[in-house]
């Protein structure tokens, strides 16, 4: 059988004079490649360690080699379908142990990547996995794959692959591989508390994070999942109210504002700490606020800022800092001087491009414009907020522990919070099932109904002020053209994607800025239109989609936006002749892309910043850190600046109605639907409350046992 399970560089090794047997597959071939053997073999020796022990056949008959679907499929995406296909059976995977036996010692630096690839593809936490390696062929090498209840005493194992004689719902295998490793069942019997009841007996936090974090710096913070871990770290000027975000005193204890709402004046506490001692005074305001603005840093969120009198005209090199609207009179005063009115100033002050930084810290380590500084690492971050940053495994699990130095230490009840990095939503659904999480970031659509049906106290479904939308590169050439761009927005049916695929409650997004923000709806919209989408390929002299190269669509790993992608790829093939490659990245990967401008197609989210039209609109002026289109209106960018400076409702409305209008004529993003937050969270969480914002301060949250 000429066939294999990997593709790319993960491909096995045949050992001369001996066949290799995978998984039950047999390979005539190793295609004349080496590369990550090692960890092939024991991702799948590991699949029929577990296949084994729900009585089920073995990779090679349980995925037929005549199924096209599993053909030249990933290994880790292999282990992740068999951990389902168990899943769905009533099993549940606890902890694995195993020992490769490598042929070149070279294997045992690897073993830490290999042990965080195996957390996220089974959803185990790292500490559940025991993982080795040694040269030595008479060693034991062994997986133990167990489950709670525990098994009863007296505890063993068997090679007998039916296991008929187990308890019900227990996982238990012995497997053997004999060429680059071996997986074998080692007993463990031992009860142990999961993560969520010690976490609710200890008030320590398990909280799913979804992708992992670029880094630990505010000020170069984009995604939404930076503010989850950096509001327990940092805190700003104000802070927010659990129930509604309504700004609440902060460092600042209390504040003044003009009678011409350009001016606050913000009194800071005597008491307020850096978490190494050191006082919290209004100069670090001062000193983090012209960090965020300089240049050099190139912070994409350096916009917001602009609000500050001369802050623009600064970072745009036109002005000096001593003109920009912030001073700090003595340690504890600073004055703030705006551009222009914004009753949403004060919410604002709750983004991660608000917050102080400790300037002494980050110079200790390089320059503080510098953005490959590495001060935001553990053993280095100096914070203010309610935590302090203890650990960060890179690719599975942030640590934080209470601070002792926070001025309101006294009223936060959490010790720690474990902040649990893992990229797939099926794999977060089975910690969540597994006890080893209290809230998970997402969950996937296919399992919502299960839940609303069987488990209705794990769900939540919280409205969220956020868009799903696509990015059109308008500098690459096709897209350059505005009739390319609305025929490709004209042709999603969104109806269907929200009721077929999401079924959450998102609602189709025919504009960008969702309906209802702070009263205002676009009337302007982008429907569903397929004559209208076939008509304007037309007149751009492309019927049927003739004359167009494929495109290519780039979205970060993840199940649904998979989903989503195949299902739009198909409406543009059928619907208007154009074909388009899907091109997943890891979320590194693709901020890097979409910070360069190298892509066609860019899949996107917007989280609203603060509960305001503009900070949904804002984003696509000329020279935005957050547009990454190409895309500049002189016109669109003339109707912001004005709205931002009107203090009559009817007519500032009116302004965003014609720059949405604009904006959407133009087309250099395709609006797909208005989130909701669909998540799971044990009932022991208290004071989590749905926001619009999905911000929940941390000293407010509390574990109930």
């Amino acid at each position: 059988m000429k066939y294999r399970i990997g593709h790319g560089y993960d491909i096995h090794r045949l050992v001369p004079g001996r066949p290799l047997v995978l998984g039950g597959v047999r390979f005539d071939t190793d295609y004349g490649l080496d590369g990550h053997s090692d960890a092939d073999c024991l991702t799948h020796a590991l699949c029929d360690a577990i296949l084994g022990a729900a009585a089920l056949p073995d990779i090679g008959h349980f995925f037929p080699n005549t199924d096209p679907a599993f053909r030249n499929i990933d290994s880790q995406e292999l282990l992740r379908r068999v951990v389902a296909e168990v899943t769905k059976l009533g099993f549940d995977l606890v902890n694995v142990d195993a020992t490769v036996i490598a042929e070149k010692p070279k294997l045992a630096p690897r073993l830490a990547v290999m042990k965080a690839t195996l957390a996220r593809s089974t959803g185990l936490l790292a500490d559940e996995i025991g993982l080795k390696a040694t040269t030595t062929r008479a060693s034991a090498t062994s997986a133990a794959v167990s489950r709670s209840p525990p098994m009863p005493s007296p505890c063993w194992a068997s090679s007998d692959r039916a296991m008929s004689h187990l308890p019900a719902r227990s996982l238990r295998a012995l497997a053997a591989l004999g060429l680059l490793a071996a997986l074998a069942l080692a007993p463990g019997c031992a009860r142990r508390d999961r993560p969520v009841e010690s976490g609710n007996r200890d008030q320590i936090l398990h909280r799913g994070l979804g992708h992992d974090l670029a880094g630990l710096d505010p000020h170069l913070a984009t995604q939404a999942g930076d503010y989850d871990v950096l509001s327990a770290l940092l805190e700003g000027l104000v802070a927010e109210d659990p129930v509604d975000l309504h700004p609440v005193p902060g460092v600042a204890e209390r504040w003044e504002i003009s009678a011409d709402q350009l001016t606050y004046t913000f009194t800071l506490r005597a008491n307020a700490r850096w978490s190494n001692g050191d006082p919290v005074t209004a100069t670090d305001f001062v000193q983090s606020w012209r960090r965020m603005l300089t240049p050099s840093l190139g912070a994409d969120n350096a916009q917001l800022l602009f609000l500050l009198q001369g802050a623009q005209a600064f970072h745009q090199g036109q002005a000096s800092f001593a003109q920009v609207g912030v001073v700090a009179p003595d340690a504890h005063t600073l004055r703030v001087t705006l551009e222009h009115p914004a009753p949403y100033f004060l919410a604002m002050l709750n983004h991660p491009a608000w917050f102080p930084v400790h300037l002494p810290t980050i110079q200790r380590y390089g320059d503080v414009a510098d953005r490959a500084n590495p001060w935001a690492e553990p053993g280095r971050f100096v914070g203010n907020g309610p935590f302090n940053l203890v650990s960060w495994r890179s690719g599975q699990e942030i640590v934080v522990t209470k601070s002792t130095t926070y001025w309101d230490a006294a009223q936060v009840r959490l010790q720690g919070i474990h902040f649990h990095a893992i990229d797939s939503v099926d794999a977060e659904e089975r910690a969540f099932r597994a006890g080893q999480l209290h809230v998970t970031s997402a969950l996937p659509p296919d399992k919502i109904a299960t839940y609303r049906r069987d488990n209705p106290q794990f769900l939540r479904i919280d409205p969220l002020l956020a868009t799903y939308f696509y990015r059109l590169n308008v500098t690459q050439p096709f897209l350059n053209d505005a009739r390319v761009r609305r025929a490709l927005a004209l042709a999603v049916d969104r109806e269907a994607l929200v009721a077929k695929i999401l079924r959450g409650g998102q609602r189709p997004a025919y504009a960008f800025t969702p309906p209802g923000t702070a009263g205002y709806t676009s009337a302007a919209a982008l429907p569903t239109d397929f004559t209208g989408a076939r008509r304007l390929l037309t007149e751009a002299g492309y019927p049927g989609g003739r004359g167009l190269p494929p495109f290519e669509l780039l979205f970060n790993s993840s199940e649904t936006h998979r989903v989503i992608a195949e299902a739009i790829q198909e409406m543009w093939r059928r619907e208007l002749g154009i074909e388009v490659r899907l091109v997943n990245q890891e979320l590194k990967g693709t901020l890097e892309a979409r910070r360069a401008c190298h892509f066609q197609i860019l899949r996107s989210v917007w989280n609203g910043d603060y509960v305001d039209p503009s900070s949904f609109l804002d984003i696509w002026r000329t020279g935005s850190g957050n547009n990454y289109t190409g895309w500049s209106s002189p016109a669109y960018d003339s109707l912001l600046f004005e709205a931002a400076r009107t203090t009559d409702a009817a007519r500032r409305d009116g302004l965003f109605q014609q720059a949405e209008a604009l904006l959407l004529e133009d087309a250099p993003l395709i609006p797909i639907y208005h989130y909701t937050h669909v998540f799971l969270l044990q009932p022991s969480v208290q004071g989590w409350y749905p926001t619009l914002l999905d911000h929940h301060p941390y000293k407010q949250v509390w574990l109930q046992l």
